[in-house]
C-alpha cells in the first residue's frame, strides 16, 4: 500500500526537501500534494484521499496548529495521521501539538528520522 501525503509549508524549497527526503525513507508513495499554508492543506485534505499530512508550524493565512486543530474537528480527516515538521522550539507549543495527536520532528531531520516517525504513526508499509 503506498501513501498518498500532503505536504504543508509555506516555503517551496522545504517542500520540495521533503517530498525528496520522503522518497529516500523508502517507504511507497503514492500521490503527493503540496499547500502553502494551513487553509490550502486544509482544503486538499477535503479534495483528496490523504494517508498522511507533514505539515509545518509557522505560516501565513493559516498556521499548522490551527490547521491541525481544525482537521482534528473535521469527521472525515480526525484520524488523519499528521507529523509536524519544523524549528519550533517552545516546548509548550509542541507540546499543544502532540497533544492534538501528532507527531513532532525537528528541523533538520534525517530519511531516517522521517521514516521512523512515520512508521510510528501508520505503521510499517509495503
Amino acid at each position: 500500500m503506498a501513501l498518498n501525503v500532503l505536504v504543508v509549508d509555506d516555503s517551496a524549497v522545504m517542500r520540495t526537501m521533503i517530498l525528496r527526503t520522503l522518497q529516500m525513507t523508502q517507504i511507497p508513495l503514492g500521490e503527493l500534494y503540496e499547500a502553502e499554508n494551513g487553509r490550502e492543506g486544509l482544503e486538499a485534505l477535503a479534495e483528496h484521499w490523504i494517508d498522511l499530512a507533514i505539515v509545518d508550524i509557522n505560516m501565513p493565512v493559516m498556521d499548522g496548529e490551527e490547521m491541525i486543530e481544525r482537521a482534528r474537528a473535521t469527521p472525515e480527516t480526525a484520524g488523519t495521521p499528521i507529523v509536524v515538521v519544523s524549528t519550533e522550539g517552545s516546548e509548550t507549543r509542541i507540546s499543544r501539538i502532540v497533544q492534538k495527536g501528532a507527531r513532532f520532528v525537528h528541523k533538520p531531520f534525517t530519511p531516517e528520522d522521517l521514516r521512523d516517525v512515520i512508521t510510528g504513526l501508520v505503521g510499517e508499509v509495503s
